[in-house]
C-alpha cells in the first residue's frame, strides 16, 4: 500500500511524472544506450517546448494527449526495478516481528550478549513508560 498516492496532485507533478514514465518506457524500446540517450533527449526537448504555456485548459489537454500517447506507445514488457512494484522481488523480504527474539535458545541469545542486554534494558524501559502512560496491567493477576 506504500505505493499508493494520497492527496491532491498537482499539474507540475503530473507532467513530472508522464516525463519519468516516457523515459522509462524508452528504456524499454532501446537496448543500446547510445540511441536511448538520443530518444530521451528528444522526448525531454518535447516537453521543454511546452513549458512556456500558461493557458491551463491547453496545458491540460497536453497533459491527456501526452498519457494517452504513452498509453497507446506502451512497450509490451516494461523494465521493472526487482524490489519496485510489479517487480520480481517486491514484496519478497519478510521482517520478522522483534517478538520473534524474545523465543531464541539461550545458547542463541549468548552469541550476541550485548545486544541482548541492551534489549532486556530497553524492554524495561519501554514497560516502565507503558505504565506511567497508561497505569499497571492487571492481566495474568487472576483479578478481572
Amino acid at each position: 500500500m506504500a505505493c499508493l498516492p494520497t492527496g491532491l496532485t498537482t499539474h507540475t507533478r503530473k507532467v513530472q511524472s508522464l516525463y519519468k514514465r516516457s523515459v522509462r518506457m524508452l528504456e524499454a524500446f532501446y537496448d543500446r544506450r547510445e540511441v536511448f540517450r538520443f530518444q530521451a533527449v528528444l522526448m525531454r526537448k518535447r516537453f521543454d517546448d511546452n513549458t512556456k504555456i500558461t493557458d491551463m485548459i491547453k496545458a491540460k489537454a497536453l497533459l491527456l494527449d501526452g498519457e494517452e500517447e504513452l498509453f497507446q506507445n506502451q512497450h509490451w514488457h516494461p523494465r521493472k526495478f526487482p524490489n519496485s512494484p510489479g517487480g520480481t522481488a517486491y514484496g519478497r523480504e519478510v521482517i520478522p516481528p522483534d517478538w520473534v527474539l524474545d523465543y531464541w535458545h539461550p545458547l542463541e541469545k549468548a552469541q550476541y550478549p550485548e545486544y541482548f542486554a541492551k534489549r532486556e534494558q530497553r524492554k524495561k524501559e519501554f514497560v516502565k513508560l507503558w505504565e506511567q502512560q497508561y497505569g499497571k496491567s492487571t492481566a495474568g493477576s487472576g483479578h478481572h
